[in-house]
């Protein structure tokens, strides 16, 4: 206020306003600050100082705390004044209509005053913590965003019309309208200060936002506190503590925003600062404490240029768009100009406790047991309809999370009265994470978003191969993964999977009278023309798109490569560089080939010649695939300390020793390959639904008690001629940005 108003929080017609005052934090702290003067107080308090809270403990609560503090301040012998600044409201309601006012206006005939006094007030200051949510997480979950059409009109022709994002849903998420609404009711003067999310910084989804905020402010300043708990190893070290500790795994920034009409400037000054890494949320806290005021020259500012695409931070390198892009703008166009014809997420159940499983019999029990239930809700939300024709579904259905896991399009199933029964044909193998196989009940009434897995894999004897890239929105360093099989969409975060091919149905009725294929569906190459023509004219017609497929495999996986391009690569899907030599062309393509023979292989692997195997404490490493009394079931492998990781406690027979550390540099979606295994291939009971997922009934599905001991050692030596082949890889030189 006072560097760029001329003014202070304390002089007059200075109207400060908390729109999600929750206890009443940020007001209390104001009037304990000392910002305001004495000779001011009872003005500010009771015209100046204005707070909204739609909960109605949370509202009484904050009363009294910014009662209390204004009455400590004023003295014991004074009048008692009640704060009126507050109100009962829904903050983004009073911008729609005059619905706020009468929110609470039979249980408040005051509050209708208020809302209407606060409207008319000129409110120059917004601070707080704006409330976070991105709708539901499930159909059994009744926190899902409300609409609010003004609002969301505002963020569309905003937000939206300036992002080049595909996906703008998490423009709609609670505090990113808060700083729309607050953007807008300051009008043309004000500060807006907000601890919020911090994901906005530098998310893909968020370009348009942040584009909008830089022409529609005069000065902007960004403090990033880091704390995102989404992800894992040592991006997750990075971040450090969470700064609300077990009520938050969002990254959080302090936000401040100055709208100055009066400023010379087009777009606004950007300042940033990043509070560092591996700090604990105690020193933060520290920091944040020590600086006090954003005017302190202690804080070093750093000043953003934003750059065409709205990245404000980790700017994109300008030689990545010269590549060929991996993903096509329409699926299965046979004239686009990118790597593959299609692509596809991976199969997003919303009920993976449920469809997947080590057991196929377990699998079959607990599909069966919801299939029933559901039959049973459909018919009898029917019957009660007939009774009452306005029932609603989703209030009808009985949401036991141990009986069934309800999802919109399940619940619109039911809506129809449709019926169904298990099916043992639609049980299949699927790669759940990585190295880690599951019995997947894939059929599409209980699979919520199934994408076009059908086309890659249409049968169980479909021979297909699929590479597996990291996903927009992803919170993980970029990964990739070659699999022959269903995948989930969580098998790498967020994953888009590119086929070597595709199926469709095979119509009889077109064939020639030549055509003697009588198979069910027909295969069509994945790999697009367009990148076989360039392909062959550059590297010379001996070469095949299978060929292609592995050299895009072999490139993913360089090191320039991702270290060169790693901001653009967590905005967007990869874009494949070709090489200006034959010979390198050829070098990615067998280092990609040998790579996915080794990752879609990966059970067949032998033991490392290094690692041993240790049973009661005697080496058994050359014999122990012919002792016959030994307990290969596993609880939970662990390390024996948490930094101890060349050796592995199986179980407590067995022990695992000499495992090169070479091995854990193979890091594939957040992890290494070998903590993926102790992850996932331990012994795991569903708190709500009470479903057991135990990787021993695979052992015993599959004959081989030996499974899971097997695998383990077999991906010890996966990663380590992974990282092999990845370190001879050709080296690639790419501009600077």
């Amino acid at each position: 206020m006072k560097q760029k108003f001329s003014r202070t929080i304390s002089d007059e017609n200075i109207h400060v306003l908390d729109p999600f005052t929750g206890t009443g934090t940020f007001i209390t702290r104001l009037l304990q600050s000392g910002l305001i003067q004495k000779k001011d107080l009872i003005r500010k308090y009771t015209n100046e100082l204005h707070a909204n809270e739609i909960v109605l403990l949370a509202y009484y609560i904050a009363a009294v705390n910014i009662e209390n503090a204004f009455h400590d301040l004023i003295g014991v012998d004074a009048e008692y004044k009640p704060f009126d600044g507050i109100v009962l409201t829904d903050t983004f309601q009073m911008g729609e209509s005059d619905k706020s006012e009468e929110l609470f206006s039979e249980m408040f005939p005051q509050n209708s005053e208020r809302v209407e006094a606060q409207k008319k007030a000129p409110i120059r200051i917004i601070v707080g913590n704006p409330p976070y949510s991105i709708g539901q997480r499930s159909a059994n979950d009744n926190a899902q965003n409300q609409s609010y059409e003004i609002l969301d009109n505002r963020i569309a022709k905003t937000y939206a019309e300036l992002s080049n994002a595909g996906l703008n849903k998490s423009l709609y998420d609670a505090y990113i309208k808060a700083f729309r609404w607050a953007t807008d009711r300051i009008e043309d003067n004000g500060i807006i200060c907000f601890v919020s999310n911090g994901a906005w910084i530098d998310g893909n989804s968020q370009d348009g936002f942040r584009k909008s905020l830089a022409h529609e402010f005069s000065d902007i300043y960004v403090f990033n506190l880091r704390g995102n708990q989404r992800t894992s190893g040592e991006l997750s070290r990075k971040e450090g503590g969470k700064i609300f500790g077990s009520g938050s795994r969002t990254p959080i920034s302090i936000t401040l925003l100055v709208k100055n009409k009066n400023a010379t400037h087009e777009t606004a000054k950007i300042y940033y600062n990043d509070i560092g890494d591996y700090l604990k949320r105690e020193d933060k806290l520290k920091i944040i404490s020590d600086y006090g005021t954003v005017s302190n020259p202690k804080i070093e500012w750093k000043t953003l240029k934003p750059n065409e695409h709205g990245d404000w931070i980790n700017h994109r390198n300008d030689q990545f768009g010269t590549f060929v892009s991996l993903q096509p703008e329409n699926k299965f166009d046979l004239k686009c100009k990118s790597v593959f014809n299609t692509n596809a997420v991976g199969v997003a159940t919303n009920r993976d406790v449920w469809v997947y499983n080590f057991s196929r019999n377990r699998l079959k029990q607990n599909m069966t047991s919801m299939i029933e239930f559901y039959n049973q809700q459909q018919i009898s939300y029917h019957k009660a309809k007939e009774i009452n024709n306005e029932l609603n579904i989703g209030a009808f259905v009985d949401e036991n999370l141990k009986k069934i896991k309800w999802t919109r399009s399940l619940k619109k199933s039911a809506l129809n009265a449709i019926a169904y029964s298990y099916r043992s044909d639609k049980t299949v193998k699927s790669l759940y994470r990585p190295f880690c196989s599951l019995n997947l009940y894939y059929h599409k009434p209980f699979i919520e978003s199934p994408g076009l897995s059908s086309r890659l894999f249409p049968s169980k004897d479909t021979q297909n191969l699929i590479i597996g890239v990291t996903g927009m929105g992803a919170n993980k360093d970029f990964s990739v993964m070659v699999s022959n099989k269903t995948t989930d969409i969580q098998l790498i975060m967020n994953g888009q999977f590119f086929p070597l091919y595709y199926y469709e149905e095979n119509n009889h009725q077109q064939l020639s009278a030549f055509d003697t294929n009588d198979d069910e569906y027909i295969q069509r190459d994945a790999v697009s023309n367009f990148i076989h023509e360039q392909a062959q004219r550059i590297y010379g017609n001996r070469i095949s798109k299978e060929d292609i497929f592995y050299y895009v495999y072999g490139i993913l996986h360089n090191q320039e490569y991702r270290k060169a391009f790693t901001d653009d690569l967590k905005k967007m899907l990869p874009r494949i560089p070709l090489v200006d030599e034959t010979k390198i062309f050829w070098k990615f393509s067998k280092a990609g080939r040998a790579l996915a023979e080794l990752h879609i292989n990966y059970e067949t692997i032998p033991t490392h010649p290094n690692v041993k195997v240790l049973i009661n404490g005697t080496d058994k490493t050359d014999n122990f695939a012919d002792l016959h009394d030994v307990n290969y079931k596993v609880m939970k492998m662990r390390f024996p300390k948490k930094d101890q990781k060349d050796q592995i406690i199986y179980n407590s027979q067995i022990r695992i020793e000499n495992i090169p550390l070479k091995a854990y540099e193979y890091i594939v979606n957040g992890k290494s390959a070998i903590e993926w295994i102790l992850e996932r291939y331990q012994v795991k009971v569903d708190k709500k639904s009470g479903i057991k997922n135990d990787p021993n009934d695979w052992s015993k599905e599959v004959g081989n008690p030996r499974y899971i001991l097997d695998l383990l050692l077999s991906i010890i030596n996966v990663s380590v001629q992974t990282m092999e082949i990845v370190d001879n890889l050709p080296k690639l030189e790419f501009d600077k940005k």
